[in-house]
């Protein structure tokens, strides 16, 4: 890593901010989510040093990788603990910030889920629910005709759960 603006300047402290951020996460992190956070909380930081710093703390167990992203692992939460005071104060602000916004859109993500599955008789059947974190407040299944409608409710249904919800229970109160 070649000197640079910033307040990351090291490797070193490069690797701990990536360890800061997946600790604050709820659960694994993909790609282009790691990338953004910490290349924005300090703007200096550059695609080619992130995704170097990154391999390395995959090939030495502090971070686990699969396909559906990276997750802090043991030895990543101990180190990183134990280091992450090191970061300059601003950046640890702002990537509490960043890790913060990310890991509410995890939260929901993970209690939203939608499907579908081809029926034996035609058409398909898509599968909708959604959770409170304690257990599920919504279920719905739908009869759709073809793949296209069944992943457009599932979109639907994922950017809109909580207000159809809303509209779903305040049709089911209202008196006739």
């Amino acid at each position: 890593m070649e000197e640079r603006l910033g307040f990351i300047h090291g490797e070193m402290e490069l690797k701990v901010l990536i360890l800061f951020i997946l600790r604050r996460l709820p659960e694994r992190a993909a790609w282009e989510e790691l990338t953004d956070m910490t290349l924005l909380t300090d703007g200096a930081i550059g695609y080619f040093d992130f995704s170097e710093s990154l391999s390395d703390l995959v090939s030495t167990g502090h971070v686990d990788k699969n396909d559906d992203g990276y997750l802090i692992t043991g030895k990543g939460k101990q180190n990183g603990e134990a280091m992450e005071s090191s970061l300059p104060y601003s950046v640890r602000v702002r990537a509490e910030k960043a890790a913060a916004t990310l890991a509410s859109l995890q939260r929901r993500r993970s209690m939203i889920t939608a499907s579908h599955e081809m029926r034996n008789r035609g058409g398909f059947t898509v599968k909708l629910s959604m959770s409170d974190g304690m257990g599920p407040i919504l279920s719905l299944e739908l009869l759709t005709g073809d793949a296209g409608q069944s992943e457009q409710i599932e979109e639907n249904f994922k950017k809109n759960a909580e207000k159809l919800y809303g509209k779903i229970v305040e049709l089911l109160m209202e008196e006739q």
